[in-house]
């Protein structure tokens, strides 16, 4: 059953929000470097090299330009196809859901065999929205 409902695009928001806070944890990094004497505010200029104190954070706002945005795609792709559904919204809530907790461990521990499973999950949440996409578009 077809939902008749705005419900895929509150895990676009929510997504958003985290890209938010990011920037704005980016921010506050810089600055707290500029403030220490650690690093110059003309560094930032060109941004040639992240400081140590903003370099994860600064990777992982970059991450949420890539794969997340074959998930933004995919949402309004099912939209306006009709193609939504609890599956679907489910899917991109663990999408949305795994995103936090990698950009959690992301900006902390930065552990590898931490992050490679939420990263493969939220990725494989992603191959599965857009595989039944495909089916919908293919079979109506």
């Amino acid at each position: 059953m077809m939902t008749d409902t705005t419900a895929m695009f509150w895990p676009m928001i929510a997504h958003a929000f985290l890209v938010f806070i990011l920037y704005y944890l980016l921010s506050m990094r810089r600055g707290a470097a500029v403030s220490s004497g650690s690093v110059d505010i003309r560094q930032f200029k060109e941004n040639l090299s992240e400081p140590a104190e903003s370099l994860l954070v600064h990777n992982n706002l970059k991450n949420q330009f890539e794969l997340p945005m074959l998930f933004h795609a995919g949402v309004l792709a099912i939209f306006i196809c009709n193609a939504d559904n609890i599956i679907t919204i489910a899917l991109a809530w663990i999408f949305v859901i795994s995103r936090y907790a990698h950009s959690y461990v992301h900006i902390t521990s930065n552990r590898l065999l931490l992050r490679r499973p939420l990263f493969m999950l939220g990725f494989m949440a992603t191959v599965l929205m857009w595989g039944w996409l495909a089916i919908w578009l293919a079979t109506s």
